[in-house]
């Protein structure tokens, strides 16, 4: 198995050899576009023609499949692999439709087209009550958008919703055009045969896929075509935990990441963009940036200014003597300043209100109301690989090497800022060496195509660990304050949520979307409630009178897409104040949830399992146990934490998730993401977190974050429930109970309500 890599040549291929190729192959080129067959590519505008790149030898079998003489199946995936686990789990459902062998299976990543667009994720992202309000036109409009824009995209838990019945189709084709294929050989009808193993058989003879693929396409898709049942049968892949495709690549070095390219009289960058604010370069020392040996040229731009070098530590040194001088927009960004934004803000007048049911103002009228107030710093992404691209460009065109989740939107940008049309662009997607939200942005694309330009050269730009930290686009902090009507016997009889945060993910898209600079974007939405901003609060428990209002708050800190994004500060919100409901209704937390959950028994039962195998003590003070759930992409978490202090230091000796996601496609990859997931929400609550003053981040190192050890986290238990509906996504879900569980943990030893993330600044 190995992932492969695309080449770095211009002029690729289209697949189109010849109007018969075309005739045959437009079934399977109109079920990429549309998730269906109904669509053919007669009717398709010719730029949506997928660029597949084929060597000696290939035949492409539509967008998504390759397959060779030799009989290697090279499975096209258009999203990024960011260490989810994408480069597996979509290939295992094309295999295990075709019937392949896993151990001649390869991966190549798409380079971006309309067959690829995540139209799941455009319509989350952008669809509104307007759009909503027009049904199914408003969904296709959407779609349409989706494509003509290119909007290959990849966050939200979406990829496998998104493309697994693509990737069953594309599979089911090919099974039918090789049985097709051996059918005629032996004289027997089509139907009879099957593919096992790789194998082609009708029972009695076989026939390896390598030797038909030829053959192969020149036969029709039939209709309807004939998917597996799922879930059913023998020597199935669906439901095993077969090998992960780029683990042995990573494991070995010979994974590309995007500072290990290497391109001939290539030189290396380093960039300055000033604190946070800044409005544009005034001036730097470039005489002495050039006493650094090694140093090529010193290159600015209004926002920015890097150094060339022969090599990326000249580069950077040379910043340093560099010594440029930004003029900010306003006064230096500080925590104090984020703060009082958040709190005028909520006191600013109404906001906009989402999942309103009931009469909440009827049952809070001259009631007895419990409230609290929580807060969240900006939460920091600390991939560990900081931004960085690799750009060639030429009179003709430039090209990029890079991870990106958004590729089509990075190209944009880039043609964009050189004066190019974007089919002048190729973006060569590399693994992400982590991203959590962060590789969604274009930035250091544009950069490293503008100095590639100047410097008339190839470029490998490399952002120090200080810049990516000072020029995150973080998490949003944001401000709640949750208040609720007990009624008797410890019922809730109605919830206000009223949150003030900026509206992050319309944010990024005026960035990336509308290419707005940062300071523009967050004037654009400054004023404008989103639904996305308080995404999460749509609570699980059946309260009749339940509102959650936005107000959205206007802050320096330009904000962005990370791992859950608002859910994480929703569920923090949300089940830590239930917590305090619970108490003050003198029931223990488990319980007061679980008698709230009539209409949700998958998260009843998450509850009920978690609780059994962390052995719950009912939230007894001294017990260092709290507990929480969350519902996200159609997955369901409950989170049991078991916390200590050390000598002041948190540690977390036990964590156990029980998660009810459907039926997972590799049972290993969904606990590695989980387990993931819980260990990110753990850092993001002891630490992780943008603390400002002077317009800079106060630590600009990972170890100045708070993160937690190895030595702080002990046992982690994931516990999937077995369950028959199509596996949700799980690249998120074990991120936003951790927190308040952790909370309801530390209060069973502290005696205090810890109701501010992270807890490293935490006052009581």
């Amino acid at each position: 198995m190995r992932v492969r890599k695309i080449g770095t040549g211009r002029g690729l291929p289209d697949t189109r050899n010849g109007a018969g190729a075309t005739s045959r192959r437009r079934f399977l080129v109109g079920a990429a576009v549309t998730g269906g067959l109904a669509l053919g590519w007669a009717f398709l505008p010719r730029n949506y023609i997928p660029r597949l790149n084929l060597a000696p030898g290939e035949q492409a079998l539509g967008a998504f499949l390759k397959i060779d003489r030799a009989g290697q199946i090279i499975i096209i995936v258009p999203q990024a692999e960011l260490g989810q686990g994408v480069y597996t789990v979509l290939p295992q459902v094309l295999a295990d439709e075709l019937g392949a062998d896993w151990r001649t299976i390869a991966v190549q990543p798409a380079l971006s087209g309309p067959f690829y667009a995540n139209t799941l994720l455009v319509k989350e992202w952008l669809e509104g009550p307007g759009l909503r309000a027009t049904g199914a036109m408003g969904e296709h409009l959407l779609d349409d958008y989706a494509r003509r824009n290119i909007l290959v995209l990849t966050g939200g838990s979406t990829s496998l919703a998104m493309f697994r019945q693509s990737y069953r189709e594309a599979g089911a084709a090919a099974r039918a055009l090789l049985c097709k294929a051996a059918a005629a050989r032996w004289d027997v009808a089509w139907e009879s045969c099957d593919i096992m193993d790789g194998l082609v058989t009708d029972g009695t003879r076989t026939l390896r896929i390598g030797e038909l693929v030829d053959e192969a396409v020149g036969f029709d898709v039939p209709s309807p075509l004939p998917l597996r049942p799922e879930r059913e049968g023998d020597n199935r892949l669906i439901g095993t935990d077969a090998p992960r495709i780029d683990l042995p690549a990573k494991i070995d070095g010979s994974a590309n990441f995007a500072a290990d390219i290497r391109l001939p009289d290539m030189v290396f960058a380093a960039i300055r963009q000033g604190p946070v604010g800044a409005l544009r370069l005034k001036g730097f020392d470039e005489q002495a940036a050039r006493k650094v040996i090694g140093v090529l040229d010193v290159i600015a731009q209004d926002e920015w200014v890097a150094v060339t070098a022969t090599n990326w530590w000249a580069a950077n040194q040379a910043l340093g003597r560099l010594d440029p001088v930004f003029e900010t927009a306003g006064p230096p960004l500080n925590d104090i300043a984020i703060l009082n934004a958040l709190k005028a803000t909520m006191g600013g007048g109404e906001g906009g209100r989402f999942f309103a049911r009931g009469d909440l103002s009827a049952v809070f009228e001259k009631a007895r109301i419990v409230s609290a107030t929580y807060s969240v710093a900006p939460a920091l992404h600390l991939c560990l690989e900081p931004m960085a691209v690799t750009a060639r460009v030429s009179d003709a065109g430039a090209e990029l090497w890079m991870p990106s989740q958004a590729p089509g939107l990075a190209v944009r940008a880039v043609a964009d800022a050189l004066g190019f049309a974007e089919d002048a662009v190729t973006l060569y997607p590399l693994f992400a060496g982590g991203s959590f939200g962060r590789k969604m942005e274009v930035d250091a694309a544009v950069q490293a195509a503008l100095i590639a330009r100047a410097a008339k050269a190839p470029v490998q730009l490399q952002w120090s660990r200080s810049e990516d930290i000072i020029h995150d686009r973080p998490r949003p902090p944001a401000l709640a304050k949750m208040s609720a009507k007990l009624g008797r016997g410890g019922v809730i009889e109605g919830m206000l949520a009223k949150v003030a945060a900026p509206s992050a993910l319309a944010q990024l898209w005026r960035r990336i979307g509308h290419g707005e600079n940062v300071l523009t974007a967050i004037e654009s939405t400054a004023t404008t409630a989103d639904h996305l901003a308080v995404s999460g609060l749509d609570t699980p428990y059946n309260i009749t009178n339940y509102a959650v209002d936005h107000h959205p708050a206007k802050i320096a800190l330009p904000t962005g897409r990370w791992r859950s994004n608002a859910d994480h500060y929703s569920a923090f919100f949300r089940e830590s104040f239930i917590d305090e409901v619970a108490e003050q209704a003198g029931v223990e937390p488990m319980s007061f949830r679980i008698q709230m959950l009539g209409g949700n028994p998958r998260l009843a039962h998450c509850l009920t399992t978690v609780a059994a195998l962390g052995e719950w003590q009912g939230g007894m003070p001294g017990s260092g146990q709290g507990i929480a759930c969350h519902t996200m992409a159609g997955a369901s978490i409950a989170v049991l934490v078991r916390a200590s202090l050390d000598g002041g230091r948190i540690r977390v000796p036990q964590i156990v998730a029980a998660v009810n996601c459907g039926a997972p496609v590799n049972p290993d990859i969904v606990r590695q993401q989980i387990e993931g997931g819980l260990i990110f929400g753990i850092a993001a609550a002891l630490g992780g977190a943008g603390h400002y003053e002077g317009g800079m981040p106060t630590a600009l190192q990972l170890g100045e974050m708070n993160l937690p050890r190895l030595a702080d986290i002990g046992t982690v238990t994931v516990e999937l429930i077995a369950a028959q509906e199509d596996q949700a996504g799980v690249g998120e879900i074990g991120v936003p109970a951790v927190a308040p569980a952790l909370a309801g943990a530390l209060h069973t030893l502290t005696g205090r309500r810890w109701r501010s993330l992270p807890f490293d600044r935490e006052e009581g």
